[in-house]
C-alpha cells in the first residue's frame, strides 16, 4: 500500500510521535468507543496498561501525560500545549478526569495507569490495553492498541481481521517499491512529485492538497522561529540546555564573515533542525517527519531550499514535501518508520532519505537522481540504534537530527553530479534496513537499555 504524504506529515506535540501522539490518539480513540456503544454514563473508571517500549520509556516521551489527555477526549492535532499542562495538572492535582470531555470519574494514577515494563503484546513493542470498569469494578469494554510509528495507530481487532492500514485508499498508481515508482515514472512521463499529486488527487482537490502542504510547511517554519528564540533548560531531569537561541545570536553577530566561511551555511542548517528538535523535547507542536524523533531533518533542509538555493519557489516546495512523502512511504510500507521496531535508522536515517529525496527533486533532479539521494541517505545511517539517555528525546536524539540533515544535503549533491546509475538500489537498503532492524538486539530499540542510555551517567 502507498501511504498517503498526510499520513507522513502530521501536525502534532512532542516529544514522540510512537510514543505521545500514538497513546493519545489511542485514548482518545477508546473513549470515542464508549460515546459510540452509550457505554459512557457507566464508566466509573479507566485503566491504561502500557507494554514494551511503551512502558520502558514511556515517563520521558510523555506517555502517561498522553493517556490523560487522550481519555479527556483531545487528539494532537489539535492539542494546544499550554492546554495540555492545565490538563494533565488538574488531573493529577483532584484526582478526577473528565472522561470524553464529559464523564467526571475517579484516577488514581498509581492504580489506573501501569507501566509493564517486562511484558510485551504479541504485534509491536508499542502496545496498550485500555478497560472501562463500572460499578463494583465490573468489566464494560476493553481494547488493544499498538502505536506503529509516526503517530499511526491500529487496534488488535483490525489485526485479527487484516483490515487494511490506516489511510488505505484506492489510488491511480500504486507501487509497492522504487523500482516499480521509477518505473511508473518513465512510463506515464511523470515526475516523483506528480505521482504522489496524482495519488492524493484519489481522495482531495487539489486546492486541499495545496492548503494541507502549505499549512505542513508553515507548521514547520513556525516551529524553527519558536525554537530559535526560547532560552533555558529542557524538562525532564536531564538538565540539556537549549543551544538554538545562542547559536542564532553568534550566527547573526558573525552575519559578515559568511562570505569568507561558506561552510556557514551548514551552521544555518544546524541551527533549525536543532531549533526544532528542542521544541519537540519541550512537547512543543511539531510535524512528524516522518516521527517526531527525527522532526528536524526535513524542515531543516526545506528551509536550506528556500534560504540557500537559487531559484526556490513555492512550487518547489510542494514537490520537495511530496517526493519526500513518497520516498517516506517506501520506507514505512517495506520496513518500519518505528525506533521501537527498528532502531534509529527507522527515524533519522529515513528522514535523512526523505530529506535527500526532496531535496534533489526540488532542484530538478531527475527521477534517477532522486532515488540515488535517497539510497545514500539510508545506507549511511543503517544500523543506527535508538538509545536515548533517561527515556528522553534529548541525547542523543537533538543533536542527531543536525548531523542527519548534514547526511542529506551531502546525499543530494552526490546525486546530482551523477546520472541515476549507481550499484546499490534504494530497494536493497530499504530491505536490508528491515532485515539490520530484526537482526537489532531489543536494547538498542527505543528501551533505554542499552548504548548511551546505560552508558552516560545521569546528573
Amino acid at each position: 500500500m502507498v501511504a498517503s504524504v498526510f499520513d507522513l506529515f502530521k501536525i502534532g506535540v512532542g516529544p514522540s510521535s510512537s510514543h505521545t501522539m500514538g497513546p493519545m490518539t489511542a485514548a482518545c480513540r477508546f473513549v470515542e468507543t464508549l460515546v459510540e456503544k452509550a457505554m459512557l454514563e457507566q464508566v466509573e473508571r479507566v485503566e491504561t496498561n502500557l507494554y514494551g517500549s511503551l512502558a520502558l520509556t514511556g515517563k520521558g516521551h510523555a506517555t502517561d501525560r498522553a493517556v490523560l489527555i487522550g481519555l479527556t477526549g483531545k487528539r494532537p492535532d489539535s492539542l494546544c500545549p499550554d492546554e495540555a499542562d492545565e490538563i494533565v495538572s488538574r488531573v493529577r492535582g483532584t484526582g478526577r478526569l473528565l472522561l470524553a470531555g464529559r464523564r467526571d470519574v475517579a484516577f488514581e494514577e498509581a492504580r489506573d495507569l501501569r507501566f509493564l515494563q517486562r511484558e510485551r503484546l504479541p504485534h509491536h513493542s508499542n502496545g496498550m490495553r485500555f478497560t472501562a470498569l463500572g460499578v463494583d469494578g465490573a468489566e464494560l469494554e476493553s481494547k488493544i492498541y499498538y502505536s506503529t510509528g509516526g503517530g499511526a495507530v491500529i487496534d488488535e481487532e483490525a489485526i485479527a481481521r487484516n483490515a487494511p492500514p490506516e489511510g488505505a485508499w484506492d489510488i491511480p498508481y500504486n507501487y509497492r517499491s522504487a523500482d516499480e515508482l521509477l518505473a511508473i515514472a518513465e512510463r506515464e512521463g511523470l515526475t516523483i512529485a506528480e505521482i504522489a499529486r496524482a495519488n492524493e488527487q484519489a481522495g482531495l482537490s487539489d486546492s486541499e492538497i495545496n492548503r494541507r502542504l502549505t499549512a505542513i510547511c508553515e507548521a514547520m517554519s513556525a516551529c524553527i522561529d519558536r525554537g530559535i528564540g526560547q532560552d533555558g533548560i529542557l524538562p525532564g531531569g536531564l538538565k540539556v540546555k537549549r543551544r538554538a537561541p545562542a547559536l542564532h545570536r553568534l550566527l547573526m553577530e558573525r552575519a559578515e564573515r559568511t562570505l569568507q566561511d561558506p561552510l556557514t551555511v551548514l551552521d544555518w542548517v544546524n541551527l533549525w533542525a536543532l531549533a526544532v528538535n528542542e521544541e519537540n523535547a519541550a512537547g512543543a507542536r511539531v510535524v512528524t517527519a516522518p516521527t517526531n524523533g527525527a522532526a528536524g531533518i526535513v524542515p531543516a533542509i526545506l528551509r536550506y531550499y528556500q534560504r540557500f538555493t537559487p531559484r526556490a519557489s513555492d512550487e518547489g516546495v510542494q514537490v520537495f514535501l511530496l517526493t519526500a512523502g513518497a520516498v517516506g512511504s517506501l520506507f514505512k510500507e517495506n520496513a518500519s518508520i518505528s525506533g521501537a521496531e527498528v532502531g534509529c535508522q527507522g527515524e533519522v536515517g529515513v528522514a535523512c532519505s526523505m530529506a535527500a529525496a526532496g531535496l534533489t527533486a526540488a532542484l530538478g533532479g531527475t527521477p534517477g537522481q532522486i532515488e540515488n539521494a535517497a539510497e545514500i541517505g539510508m545506507e549511511h545511517n543503517l544500523g543506527l540504534t535508538c538509545d536515548p539517555v533517561g527515556g528522553l528525546v534529548q541525547v542523543p536524539c537533538i543533536e542527531r537530527n543536525a548531523v542527519g540533515a548534514i547526511k542529506a544535503i551531502e546525499a543530494s549533491r552526490l546525486a546530482l553530479v551523477g546520472n541515476g546509475d549507481h550499484r546499490v538500489s534504494l530497494d536493497q537498503v530499504i530491505e536490508t534496513m528491515r532485515k539490520t532492524g530484526m537482526d537489532m538486539n531489543e536494547r538498542y530499540k527505543e528501551t533505554s537499555l542499552g548504548g548511551l542510555a546505560v552508558n552516560v551517567v545521569e546528573c
